[in-house]
């Protein structure tokens, strides 16, 4: 009688250790799946928001486009939206979603784009066994 009780409890002591088990797995799961990306954007934001300097080109969360004029203090800027100067609105930095540094707009040279495409289109046209339609 004695072993059948001991084997019993043995067999409780191990569901108890795999149901603990288990449990910490679903919590390192919840942590790599939903907390560890929160902290990961949450510090990119405030990475973005720190970087920003007045002349930069920012995007609000609502969509609009404006430039950054001031930073009055750390949580409100004043933004300048549209070509007139008379609308400069302050707003807080958490309403930015996007910031664009100043001067560091590419300018895509059309020009030299078509002369290349025209290059290859004769390369192509020179080819034998090649007829162009």
């Amino acid at each position: 009688m004695l072993l059948e009780a001991s084997g019993t409890t043995a067999q409780q002591a191990g569901s108890v250790t795999g149901f603990i088990f288990v449990i910490v797995i679903w919590i390192l799961v919840f942590y790599f799946m939903l907390i560890r990306p929160q902290k990961k954007q949450k510090k990119a934001i405030e990475d973005l928001h720190n970087a920003m300097e007045p002349g930069d080109n920012i995007m609000t969360t609502g969509g609009f486009y404006g430039t950054l004029l001031d930073i009055v203090d750390d949580t409100t800027v004043i933004v300048e939206f549209g070509n007139n100067k008379n609308c400069r609105i302050p707003m807080h930095k958490n309403a930015i979603a996007e910031v664009e540094k100043a001067g560091s707009a590419e300018i895509k040279d059309d020009v030299a784009d078509d002369r290349k495409a025209k290059e290859e289109d004769t390369k192509d046209a020179k080819k034998p066994g090649k007829e162009k339609k």
